[in-house]
């Protein structure tokens, strides 16, 4: 009887090993983190109109900060993002791209739409009270500061980063902008 119980027992031990290593190496992987880029807002769009973060969930979208006094890289990165959304063709249609912007005092929903005029249509600005403005701030992890100059007025400092947001809000990837547009459309295309 000794002699029976032995391998029945060495095959049950070898078979409950098995199914332990089979689960371990089959089972789905948990994810290792997500990104805490993004979160709730509520802000005013260009047409006076309060809106939250869930007014573009469901769809890819892109978020940059900025200011409509911004000399530079604010009006160059809105036509570079137009410029992207065109390259993107119809594949791009419902893509929305927001400009959220951080110089509250001076960019009023009127302000905004003036401004937005000369770019792509599908760039929406959005603004608020300095609050509402330094939450959406903080909830995508970025960078803003008034800065002071030589003749009494000031300028903005401000993260230059183009946020890649997927249908769920959460952050896939900053969109490379030094490229011709039709290398970061291809990008942005995968991601939609």
């Amino acid at each position: 009887m000794r002699r029976t119980f032995l391998p029945i027992f060495a095959f049950v031990v070898g078979l409950v090993g098995l199914c332990i290593a089979a689960f371990v190496v089959l089972a789905p992987k948990q994810e290792v983190g997500t990104s805490s880029v993004g979160g709730p807002f509520t802000l005013t769009n260009q047409d006076g109109q309060r809106v939250t973060e869930r007014d573009y969930a469901g769809r890819t979208h892109l978020v940059f900060f900025g200011f409509t006094h911004c000399p530079d890289v604010c009006p160059t990165t809105l036509q570079q993002i137009g410029d992207v959304l065109q390259a993107l063709g119809p594949k791009g249609r419902d893509t929305r791209a927001l400009f959220i912007a951080v110089d509250p005092e001076r960019d009023t929903p009127a302000a905004l739409k003036t401004y937005l005029a000369s770019f792509d249509p599908r760039i929406v600005g959005l603004t608020g009270s300095a609050d509402e403005v330094n939450a959406a701030v903080k909830a995508y992890r970025a960078y803003v500061r008034k800065v002071p100059t030589k003749d009494g007025d000031y300028t903005m400092e401000h993260t230059a980063l183009v946020y890649v947001m997927n249908g769920q809000n959460r952050f896939l990837n900053a969109l490379n902008l030094a490229r011709p547009p039709e290398a970061a459309a291809a990008e942005l295309a995968k991601m939609l």
